[in-house]
């Protein structure tokens, strides 16, 4: 996740971050980037309320103006990541991401991080609790980050 904020900040976009306050207001390992000011930081009680917001950031509302080049890339993660992960998965199967202008959603297979979890969708679609297809129509699987630019540039109509 550093890479990819770092890159935001130098190309001047807004960053922020999340966090989860436990029960007892003690804050889980999970620490600051040295580079964003804390008050970049929303402070959430429940995991909810930080999906909530990474669906808003998802919806992409510019009218058309070329401006948004919205995309959500899910990088290698724990449970938190796959949470988020199969809630996006699911918002767009049911229109409520995307409807309006399509939001490229990246899975980042590094290293073949995720390839059990496509295997596992895999056997879903051949045992029939998936339609065959159907994960693979809801995100864009990459290897690498030269897959994910190459993607995103012919989805967006851009060189890189």
């Amino acid at each position: 996740m550093d890479a990819v904020t770092q890159g935001a900040l130098q190309a001047g976009k807004a960053v922020g971050g999340f966090r989860i306050g436990k029960e007892a207001g003690e804050w889980t390992a999970t620490k600051f980037h040295p580079y964003l000011p804390s008050e970049t930081y929303l402070t959430c009680r429940f995991f909810s309320a930080r999906k909530h917001g990474l669906v808003d950031a998802a919806v992409r509302t510019s009218s058309g103006s070329g401006l948004d080049k919205t995309a959500v890339v899910a990088l290698p993660g724990g449970i938190g990541t796959l949470d988020e992960v199969f809630e996006l998965m699911a918002l767009i199967q049911l229109d409520r991401i995307g409807s309006l202008r399509p939001v490229p959603f990246l899975l980042m297979n590094y290293d073949s991080f995720y390839s059990k979890l496509l295997d596992f969708l895999h056997d879903c679609e051949n045992f029939g609790t998936i339609s065959h297809g159907e994960a693979a129509s809801l995100w864009k699987v990459c290897n690498n980050n030269t897959e994910a630019l190459t993607y995103l540039s012919e989805f967006y109509g851009i060189s890189h």
